[in-house]
């Protein structure tokens, strides 16, 4: 394997941990549970910041860039069906933001809408996930220099340094490690 690709991988597995919490929060919600404004403002903290701005911006703008520089179109094909699964999955996360702002406990409506999202959310992030492991994660192995993986290892280092930080990077591991506890430690 290759340092980009295994960071990739390693974060898609912290990411799959936390869609696990999220669709049992979901179910829990469905039975008529309980679930707090704050709950679900953690849920949207985390996949705001740590799938869409950590982890999809190191894809966008240097793994699928770079696969573009090589000739995998951009509109169409692998690339261009992931930043779209991008696009779609940042419509849930926005919703889960905005309900997560509001003050109070939950409405009807926010605890309805909430579910939507988490049941769409979930498979639509999970199946994203099989694709860029099992297809696109290989194509660019098998198809990017070897040089070109290193250097992108490097600018994903520099990524986290430079953008996310050490401490963002640390509070956003601790939420998905609340989330996984709380919804998931029992079973």
């Amino acid at each position: 394997m290759n340092t980009a690709i295994d960071i990739l991988m390693l974060e898609h597995r912290l990411i799959e941990r936390v869609l696990t919490a999220l669709e049992r929060c979901a179910a829990s919600a469905e039975e008529g549970h309980a679930i707090s404004r704050d709950t679900v403002r953690d849920f949207g903290d985390f996949f705001a910041n740590f799938a869409d701005k950590c982890h999809h911006a190191k894809e966008e703008d240097r793994l699928f860039a770079t696969m573009v520089e090589f000739g995998f179109p951009k509109e169409h094909g692998p690339v261009g069906v992931m930043l779209m699964e991008h696009t779609e999955g940042r419509q849930h996360v926005g919703a889960f933001k905005r309900i997560g702002a509001g003050s109070g406990p939950l409405t009807g409506d926010d605890r309805r809408e909430f579910i939507e999202h988490a049941n769409a959310y979930v498979p639509l992030l999970r199946q994203h996930i099989i694709k860029e492991d099992r297809v696109l994660y290989p194509m660019a192995l098998q198809r990017l220099p070897e040089a070109e993986m290193d250097r992108m290892g490097d600018d994903f280092a520099r990524f986290e340094a430079e953008v996310t930080g050490e401490a963002e990077h640390a509070r956003l591991e601790r939420v998905a490690q609340s989330l996984i506890v709380q919804f998931t430690q029992a079973s």
